[in-house]
């Protein structure tokens, strides 16, 4: 037997802050090399943290990374252990992402990344140089870690590092997801051990996808596959969601958590390299393969990584995989996420505009459970998060938080900001709420400001608007609503800068905001109301998720008034109450909430223009609607999208959760001023209906789920899409 025993690491690294970044990766070092591991694999680009974006840019940034490299590698770090530490390197004219090996306090090779991430939120090729060569060459270190480490040069490139008893090599976060990923062919090398350094970040429902990758890389080629990422905010939108893994052949074998507070957790598997050749030499096609295989470059190591059959060495076995449902993600990501944002922005505390609807209160629920994990890691002994705690919440005499109520006293704030528009129930909802989790709630009025506005006006012009149930405009209406709405805004952030002061508390509250993904896709919010605030721990989730979490929570958190919020009808309360109308979101926007996830997803997952949209929902909703009417749902959608595109230019930094997040600032692309008429795109949809002429789409005369089935098969937008009641929105 070959006993080998590897360390992975989840580390919440910090863009830029070189002191956090250094003190945890020599944590887990530490931890690493007490339980006897071998090798120890650390997140991508972990020296600087991964989101330094147009930091990068600066020579500084890779300076500072080489010194703290200097600093690992002149103390007894990486003695008898293999480290694999993530930094930026210039080569030349050229920067490169990479991944620098080391043993015994030398460099051993220097693996730059060959395929960079640059969709979605990942921008690598504005920072990178992706590595094109099959091959090593060496590289000249600088003059200061050349006379520091007594080595000159180093080998770098595509290769793997061959030792008297195994091999192991360096596959980059994106690589392993490439058509032709770079395991492929170092398995037909005999490397035998992976290591991917990754930096990927928790996307609703996304796991399963990054686990199947680990577990596909090394179930028909064999191998052990290690897997590191980072856990955390590091300074932007994303979480990254942990769960670092080793897998052993196509087996889960140690796993970490997804979601956690603490900074350092490191993951260990004892594995025997044996059961890697014995499923090798068994396919008789590997071995065919392996023998014609172009040759990978390597670096020969005279040094042994594993241990000889010993009984006090137990094996590490397959486990059941750990997965959170989507409830449990919107819970715990957003809390993790809003944790380190707390105490990382030297702010006292959150204050949250709640108005006893679903979209606050899913954010109300976050911020209570984070306090819950808070108290739990202090109660499990993590020093980090009692120290972060204590300061925060301004405790004193050696005391610190036991009861999770007690401290959101202490660190949240929720006020109803209720008009002559605002209904009983929802002030209710909101104070019972506040009482659950256990905030400084306050309940004001914001009538006299209103009014006090409205005369002001009202001597300006010599008119004074009124509402549409009323007899005015549609202009005077929004005008009215939009008045209110930004009142909160700008109330929210006083109190946020001066409540703390009023209580005699140091620092400042950040501002939560708490419209959705829909909302925003819509352009269903007043740009510069109370959906205006610091952060958003909700931008990027669905209502159609944001209510199935509210019924979760309600039970898993202990926040029973969340059900009967979730069952009330969404509402903005900006209009006057009459027994024959009240104010519906769904009847506002002319579409539900359901119908915009459908619109959402098709526009940017598969990327559908109006024309492929109105393609798409003809099949999808052939069965109840004519194709004249999902032609004007499509119509009505584009305008009101391109409307109000301009408002995503402004919209709150908020947790990335959903592929189909509008938000244009990093991750939606596209342009925010648009011909809202869409006459060319438009004219194509009316010439279709016209061919149609009543003719009813094949998949229609299916039942549902064969629609399903035969739609999969046809392709794009029909498989996202989601809506059963299409004629709601009519």
């Amino acid at each position: 037997m070959r006993l080998l025993k590897v360390a992975t690491c989840n580390l919440n690294q910090w863009a830029m802050d070189f002191d956090c970044n250094l003190n945890n990766i020599k944590e887990s070092i530490t931890r690493a090399k007490q339980s006897g591991a071998a090798i120890r694999l650390g997140p991508e680009l972990e020296i600087t943290g991964y989101g330094c974006e147009d930091h990068f840019l600066e020579l500084d940034t890779v300076a500072h990374a080489w010194e703290c490299l200097k600093d690992i590698l002149l103390g007894d770090w990486t003695d008898g252990i293999l480290c694999s530490f993530g930094m930026p390197v210039v080569r030349g004219s050229e920067r490169y992402n990479c991944q620098v090996l080391c043993l015994n306090r030398k460099i051993i090779m220097i693996r730059p990344k060959m395929w960079l991430a640059n969709d979605g939120n990942y921008r690598e090729l504005r920072w990178f140089t992706a590595w094109k060569h099959k091959e090593l060459v060496d590289f000249q270190l600088p003059n200061e870690i050349s006379t520091a480490l007594s080595q000159q040069t180093v080998p770098f490139g595509y290769g793997y590092i061959q030792f008297l008893d195994t091999a192991v090599a360096a596959e980059v976060c994106e690589e392993l997801f490439t058509p032709i990923p770079p395991h492929a062919e170092l398995a037909l090398n005999g490397v035998e051990v992976f290591m991917n350094a990754s930096g990927s970040h928790h996307q609703l429902r996304k796991l399963d996808l990054r686990l199947r990758s680990f577990i596909g890389a090394t179930h028909s080629r064999g191998g052990v596959y290690m897997y590191s990422n980072q856990q955390g905010c590091d300074g932007g939108r994303l979480y990254y969601d942990g769960c670092s893994c080793v897998v052993l052949n196509g087996d889960v074998v140690a796993q970490g958590s997804q979601f956690s507070l603490k900074d350092v957790e490191v993951v260990v598997a004892q594995i025997d390299l044996d059961a890697v050749a014995s499923l090798r030499g068994s396919i008789s096609s590997f071995q065919e393969q392996a023998s014609c295989n172009p040759k990978v470059p390597s670096v020969a190591t005279p040094y042994k990584l594993c241990q000889p059959f010993n009984l006090q060495m137990p094996l590490s076995s397959p486990l059941e995989i750990r997965y959170h449902s989507p409830e449990e993600e919107i819970a715990f990501g957003p809390s993790c996420w809003m944790w380190d944002y707390l105490r990382r922005s030297g702010a006292s505390g959150f204050l949250l505009p709640l108005s006893g609807g679903a979209d606050s209160s899913s954010v109300a629920a976050i911020v209570g459970c984070m306090c819950q994990l808070v108290v739990k890691e202090v109660e499990n002994g993590d020093e980090q998060v009692k120290a972060d705690a204590i300061r925060i919440g301004h405790y004193t005499d050696g005391e610190f938080p036991t009861d999770s109520k007690e401290f959101a006293k202490r660190i949240f704030y929720t006020v109803f900001m209720g008009s002559e528009n605002s209904s009983e129930a929802t002030r209710m909802r909101a104070k019972v709420l506040a009482t659950e989790i256990g905030s400084w709630h306050l309940d004001v009025s914001i009538d006299g400001v209103v009014s006090a506005l409205l005369c002001l006006f009202q001597t300006l012009t010599g008119k004074r608007p009124r509402y549409k149930v009323d007899g005015g405009s549609n202009i005077e209406n929004l005008g009215l609503q939009n008045i209110q709405a930004r009142i909160r805004m700008v109330l929210a952030f006083m109190l946020a800068s001066l409540l703390p002061w009023v209580h005699n508390k140091p620092g400042f509250y950040l501002v939560l905001g708490s419209s959705n993904v829909d909302e925003g896709l819509r352009g269903y919010l007043t740009k510069y109301d109370c959906s205006s605030a610091d952060i958003n721990p909700i931008g990027s989730i669905s209502k159609q998720d944001l209510r199935r979490f509210l019924r979760w929570a309600a039970t898993h958190l202990g926040y029973a008034s969340l059900a009967e919020i979730e069952a009330a009808p969404p509402t903005a309360e900006l209009e006057p109450i009459r027994s024959n109308y009240s104010q519906l979101d769904e009847v506002d926007m002319g579409m539900t909430y359901e119908e915009l996830s459908v619109y959402g997803r098709l526009r940017k997952i598969f990327r559908c223009g109006p024309v492929s949209m109105f393609q798409n929902l003809c099949y999808k909703w052939g069965a109840s609607l004519s194709p004249s009417e999902v032609a004007d749902k499509v119509k009505h959608f584009f305008k009101y999208y391109s409307i109000n595109r301009h408002k995503m230019t402004v919209l709150t930094p908020s947790y990335h959760a959903e592929s189909y997040s509008p938000e244009d600032n990093r991750f939606d692309l596209r342009q925010f001023l648009y011909n809202v008429r869409w006459p060319y795109q438009f004219r194509k949809i009316d010439e279709l209906v016209r061919e149609f002429d009543g003719e009813k789409p094949a998949l229609a005369k299916l039942s549902n789920k064969e629609n399903v089935g035969v739609a999969s098969d046809g392709g794009m937008g029909v498989v996202a899409a989601g809506s059963d009641d299409p004629k709601a929105g009519l």
